[in-house]
C-alpha cells in the first residue's frame, strides 16, 4: 500500500459537527473530551518493599463544555436546562446521547465521540462589555455518564 499523505499530518480541529439527540446544533468550541482512570494505591503491612502498589480504579469523565454564538430569539440552551430543574424525567427525557464528529475536508467523520446520558448542568450567558469588539458567546456545560471514541473506517 502506498503512503497515504493524509496520515503524515495531524488532523485540523476546526471542522466538526455535534448531534444533540437528533438535532444538529452549530458550535464554535467543544472541550472536555477527556477521561482518566483513578489510581488505587495499596500496601500490605508485611510487604518487604517500602512502597505502595498501584492498580486501576474508577473511570472519571470531564464535563463537556459547548460554546456557540448567541442568536436573536434562540433560547434552546435555556430550554434544555429548564427540563432538568426538578430532575424528574417524565414524558420528555432530558438525558441524551450526544455525538461529536471531527470531520475531514470531504465532511466525513474521522473521529466520533459518543457522550452517554448527557444533560446540561449549567448555562452561562455571554458577558457584556461596552468596548468589546466580539460576538456574544453562550456556554452550556454537559455532565454525562460515559465517553467513548468510535473509530472511523480505516
Amino acid at each position: 500500500m502506498a503512503d497515504d499523505p493524509k496520515k503524515n499530518y495531524p488532523l485540523p480541529k476546526f471542522h466538526f459537527q455535534l448531534d444533540w439527540g437528533g438535532t444538529r446544533v452549530g458550535f464554535t468550541e467543544v472541550s472536555g473530551l477527556d477521561f482518566e482512570t483513578e489510581v488505587i494505591e495499596y500496601r500490605e503491612g508485611s510487604s518487604p518493599v517500602y512502597n505502595k502498589t498501584k492498580q486501576p480504579g474508577l473511570t472519571k469523565y470531564s464535563d463537556v463544555i459547548l460554546k456557540r454564538g448567541t442568536f436573536l430569539g434562540d433560547f434552546e440552551f435555556f430550554q434544555q436546562w429548564k427540563k432538568t430543574l426538578m430532575f424528574q424525567e417524565g414524558k420528555e427525557k432530558f438525558r441524551r446521547t450526544v455525538t461529536i464528529k471531527l470531520l475531514d475536508e470531504e465532511h466525513k467523520p474521522v473521529i466520533t465521540w459518543s457522550v452517554k446520558n448527557a444533560w446540561p448542568c449549567k448555562i452561562e450567558s455571554t458577558n457584556l462589555k461596552a468596548d468589546a469588539n466580539e460576538v456574544a458567546i453562550e456556554t452550556m456545560i454537559l455532565v454525562h455518564e460515559g465517553l467513548t471514541i468510535i473509530e472511523a473506517n480505516q
